[in-house]
């Protein structure tokens, strides 16, 4: 199997690298800048599972197109939501070839741009955990123990072997996965969680400790998890109770220094996934007609932030 990996940021350089190491054919699809520098330095990653620098293998915009590039049975798409357009221009090529796309972005509403570029049978389901950035000489820095990759077919879809061939690849290599026979389960269990975790810990500009160490903080985090929930349930993915009140413990654990990635991006004055994770289930929650009004609160504060950066 062939699969080339968008970007080699936190999370494609820290799951694409894996793979590498682990003797997988992976080609990174970076930007000239990003090339050079792996061609020079390598890919470098600092990990409490191990750290790793390696040769990989990889390509530009332009040269994908090229008739000399083998073709790609994967497409690992890791980037930025507010990036998707340039993303689905730079990997256009190879989906045209007939490479299928695993979209590892956070929230749900990429598929519809996805589907409506490249058809609903060339986008499989992903998602993935993991808490990784890149460092200041562009090593990327694994922040925390957790990192694991979900992935399957969408409902609707055959099963397809190159999930099978990735799910053998992500044993070779050491890799937390599951080949999920639900994935829109696994997605709205991460994202009622992610929503959550984005929406308190940016409108409070605090971890999951400090908030829940604040008078009526816990409880605050219980209601907008609430929301998020039903939600979840109205979307006809009611979220099994095992998942949920993990979920609620990780959400109101007393000390955490958990916050969201989008809070940490908020901090660097970088752009943030706003309207992708909070305003999109904010706009779910309307569509229903469901109160949510911690979830609206989160969504102007964001708005603000962007409006002032």
């Amino acid at each position: 199997m062939r699969l080339l990996v968008l970007g080699a940021g936190g999370t494609g350089g820290y799951f694409g690298g894996r793979l590498a190491q682990a003797g997988a054919d992976v080609t990174f699809l970076v930007r000239p800048p990003r090339a050079r520098r792996l061609r020079e330095d390598g890919l470098r990653i600092v990990s409490p599972l191990g750290d790793a620098r390696l040769s990989v293998a990889t390509l530009v915009q332009a040269d994908l197109a090229s008739p000399a590039v083998e073709g790609f049975d994967l497409v690992l798409l890791a980037c930025k939501a507010y990036d998707l357009d340039t993303a689905m221009d730079a990997v256009a090529p190879a989906v045209v070839a007939g490479a299928r796309v695993v979209p590892l972005l956070n929230g749900l509403r990429h598929y519809d741009a996805l589907d409506g570029r490249f058809g609903f049978d060339s986008v499989l389901g992903g998602l993935c955990f993991i808490s990784a950035t890149l460092g200041t000489e562009g090593e990327i820095l694994h922040l925390g123990k957790p990192a694991s990759i979900t992935f399957g077919e969408r409902a609707g879809q055959s099963t397809d072997a190159r999930l099978q061939s990735l799910a053998q690849a992500c044993v070779h290599a050491g890799i937390d996965h599951l080949h999920s026979d639900d994935i829109a389960q696994a997605q709205w269990i991460k994202y009622s969680f992610l929503a959550t975790l984005a929406a308190g810990t940016c409108l409070m500009r605090a971890s999951i400790g400090t908030i829940v160490a604040s008078d009526g903080g816990e409880a605050f985090m219980a209601a907008l998890h609430d929301e998020c929930l039903a939600v979840a349930a109205a979307e006809g993915q009611p979220i099994p109770g095992k998942a949920r009140d993990a979920a609620r413990a990780g959400l109101t654990a007393a000390g955490s220094d958990v916050k969201a990635s989008m809070l940490r991006d908020l901090e660097g004055g970088h752009r943030v996934e706003a309207m992708h994770i909070v305003g999109d289930m904010l706009c779910r929650a309307e569509r229903h007609g469901l109160p949510a009004p911690n979830l609206r609160a989160a969504w102007v504060h964001l708005q603000c932030y962007e409006a002032m950066r």
